[in-house]
């Protein structure tokens, strides 16, 4: 007996490395491959020839990958055609995009499928090899493969590369509104990347239900699918920004996407290449495209629109699961009243009791309370401990894994320690409580989360346990590890990808998974006599893990630390200044900065420099003056008509620049356009706060304002001209960052800024 107790531990802790591990498919060389099958190793090539170099929009790589895109396009025999053109979106970020455009007829009229991804890099020092031309690669190898069948689809499959996807969407918003084919196309499969690694994971766009989307899903049946509706939600609810997201916003056209998050370091930074892609994230990534586009081709698209949702989850063994969210409340009110039920049988059975039923609660509020606190507080402590964690924007550490790892193991060891504690109350006794949180849980998300609803199915594992318990003296552990395995399939990897997917600062999410994961496995524990035992254990390997972790928190060549150094000329008082956006700095730029730094009289984000996370800088120091070309600013209209002004504003730069930005004071925009382009006006009167327009501007193009706003207000605008050249402008003796650092992602870097300030009364 005490060997089917050590052996089923031992069993439970595979199935959790199998929760994992299910996920991904395996990667082995397979350049040799069927030629009508997709290729890992063939696509790589895809991603080492676009990744060679930034290929952000204005930037020299850009035109390469471009050439190389339509080459290969051209090369598989399909037409291949350009789509160039100005676009602001509805970010106020005006770009030209050049989106890349290829079709396969199929033998039938009707909608379209489209395969999406985008070619351009972050600027200015990302490669771009996972986000994304890993979603490039798996397009590109997976119509090769497809064309090698010599099949005709019945429908036709429009490919489409945008461009301008890291400034705001710009090349599908350019295709979505101004392009013929989009009024053809009946469904969308969106390949993108946020990270270097990790699972790919499924995300519906949808305006209505996804009932008929995830219908068809499952009929592909796609062997690794990695899906859930809690993330559907929570995706519904975020401000979702993909291409795929434009299709669905401005012509109701439905899609699919698919993105792996891990490795969150690397993203839009000079970590994001080729040598650091994650290939069996890269053979997800086909192992998705390839039966979605066997199926999709030959399917009904113009039927896949729905009214009514599906709950759904993945599990290893039987891939996606589904049911309609009809079935949520007839579900947990059968789980409610099967508790009922099991509670009266115990209490008549007499192997439940009220005092020690009552008792069996305070373990279980003692395990989440401490679990929960520590795991709440756990990225604010460890940014107080080393303090350069604040410099990555990302929020998660290049040894985040290790501490996923090391709280769940102390979450673990608190669980141990106190359920050993209180070894005297039954196993019944104790799962009381645990079932009664988890149906609270699971009421609460029905209510306000129903995606999450799924949360009950092993719940029925736990009810079953507790059936087994009441009624069995010395149950089999066979038996309770099998109840718990629901529990350990749908909740383990909830413990790794809310930290992933959200930050160091969501590790509350994996201590309190863990403990809750815990209580599935009570019934089984509570056979064991050893629950001290591996309290020490579990605490040992956290200490363990926790030592590797802070062994590994030091930046060096492979975890380099992001840095920051920008030239700001004030055109205005002749003046200029070091910057920076770095907490902690490092001997590379606090050279410029001194010893005598100086925090900024304001935070320059707020109403100036626009960034990701709305950082601003965090020192400046005096600089000396360079004779930098300041960008030339014609007014060439200024009329006013009826109770409205209308300027025509013109800004010509006078040296190689990559940026320009307008902000005005509050001052309300009746109407406002940009190089012929009007912004939206949603964006001026929701959006904007302070921000006229970003322009990131191709072969040193001007800028050209149309303001409409009434004769009555006073207009200041201030312009922010950028160039990325700072390391090697001539008249800079700035030196090579070192190897042990890596440009700051998310914020405007390594650039020569100058400002400038125009008034009109």
């Amino acid at each position: 007996m005490s060997f089917s107790r050590t052996l089923c531990i031992f069993l439970a802790i595979i199935a959790t490395y199998w929760s994992f591990k299910s996920l991904m498919p395996s990667y082995k060389s397979d350049s040799t491959i069927d030629q009508t099958s997709f290729s890992v190793d063939r696509s790589l090539q895809h991603v080492k020839q676009l990744s060679l170099q930034p290929h952000a929009v204005g930037f020299e790589g850009h035109s390469n990958a471009v050439a190389y895109i339509t080459k290969t396009l051209k090369n598989l025999g399909l037409v291949t055609t350009t789509q160039v053109g100005y676009t602001a979106g509805d970010w106020g970020n005006l770009s030209k995009a050049t989106n890349i455009m290829a079709r396969i007829k199929g033998r039938e009229k009707g909608k379209a499928l489209l395969l999406l991804s985008h070619y351009d890099s972050s600027p200015h020092s990302s490669f771009g090899a996972s986000d994304a031309a890993s979603g490039v690669a798996t397009i590109l190898e997976g119509i090769r493969a497809f064309l090698a069948q010599n099949k005709t689809p019945k429908n036709d499959i429009i490919i489409l590369i945008t461009d301008a996807e890291e400034l705001g969407l710009n090349g599908a918003d350019l295709f979505v509104n101004e392009h013929p084919w989009t009024k053809e196309v009946g469904l969308v499969l969106n390949f993108e990347a946020r990270g270097s690694g990790g699972p790919s994971y499924m995300l519906i766009e949808t305006n209505r239900g996804n009932g008929k989307l995830i219908k068809e899903f499952t009929k592909a049946n796609p062997e690794y699918p990695v899906a859930n509706s809690l993330a559907y939600s929570i995706y519904k609810m975020l401000p979702n920004d993909t291409d795929l997201t434009v299709f669905r916003e401005d012509r109701d056209i439905e899609g699919f996407n698919f993105a792996f998050i891990d490795d969150h370091y690397d993203y839009h930074t000079a970590l994001d290449n080729y040598e650091r892609l994650d290939r069996t994230s890269l053979a997800h990534q086909g192992s998705y495209l390839m039966p979605l586009l066997r199926h999709f081709s030959d399917a009904d698209l113009t039927n896949l629109k729905s009214l009514n949702d599906y709950i759904y989850f993945n599990t290893p063994f039987f891939g996606l699961l589904s049911y309609p969210f009809e079935w949520i409340w007839p579900i947990f009110g059968l789980a409610v009243i099967l508790f009922v039920v099991l509670l009266v049988i115990g209490l008549q059975k007499k192997r439940l009791t009220l005092k020690e039923l009552a008792v069996g609660f305070v373990p279980m509020l003692i395990a989440l309370s401490v679990n929960g606190v520590f795991g709440y507080f756990s990225w604010s402590v460890l940014k107080w401990w080393y303090p350069a964690y604040a410099d990555m924007l990302h929020g998660f550490t290049y040894n985040g894994h290790a501490y996923i790892l090391a709280f769940a193991l102390f979450s673990l060891m608190v669980c141990f320690f106190v359920y050993n504690r209180f070894r005297k109350i039954t196993t019944p006794n104790l799962l009381i409580g645990p079932i009664f949180i988890w149906l609270v849980i699971c009421g609460l998300v029905a209510v306000y989360l129903e995606g999450a609803s799924f949360f009950v199915i092993p719940v029925f594992g736990l009810l079953a346990a507790l059936l087994v318990t009441i009624n069995q003296e010395k149950p089999s552990a066979y038996v309770l590890l099998f109840l718990a395995l629901p529990a350990i399939f749908v909740f383990a990897p909830f413990i790794k990808m809310f930290p992933v997917g959200l930050g160091l600062k969501m590790m509350v999410a994996c201590t309190l998974f863990t403990t809750l994961l815990y209580f599935f496995l009570l019934p089984l524990l509570g056979l064991s006599k050893h629950k001290l035992r591996f309290a020490i254990i579990t605490g040992l390997l956290y200490v363990i893990v926790s030592i590797g972790a802070h062994n590994n928190s030091d930046f060096s060549e492979e975890r380099p630390k992001p840095s920051s150094l920008l030239y700001v000329y004030d055109a205005d008082t002749k003046t200029a200044k070091w910057a920076t956006y770095d907490k902690v700095l490092i001997n590379w730029n606090s050279q410029f900065l001194g010893a005598s730094k100086e925090p900024p009289k304001q935070n320059l984000a707020d109403k100036t420099i626009s960034s990701k996370y709305s950082t601003g800088f965090t020192y400046v120091t005096e600089a000396p003056i360079k004779q930098l070309s300041e960008p030339d600013i014609a007014v060439t209209k200024d009329t006013v008509i009826g109770e409205n002004r209308i300027l025509s504003i013109c800004i010509t730069p006078q040296r190689n620049v990559n940026r320009l930005e307008a902000f005005t004071n509050a001052v309300t925009l009746k109407k406002a356009s940009v190089n012929g382009i009007a912004l939206s006006d949603y964006y001026l009167e929701n959006r904007r706060r302070g921000k006229l327009i970003t322009h990131y501007v191709s072969n040193n193009e001007y800028t050209e304002l149309e303001l409409e706003l009434s004769k009555d207000e006073t207009l200041e605008l201030t312009f922010y001209e950028a160039s990325n050249d700072l390391l090697t402008h001539e008249q800079f003796s700035v030196p090579t960052r070192p190897k042990n650092s890596i440009p700051m992602p998310f914020v405007l870097n390594d650039a020569i800024l100058i400002t400038k300030k125009l008034t009109f009364d």
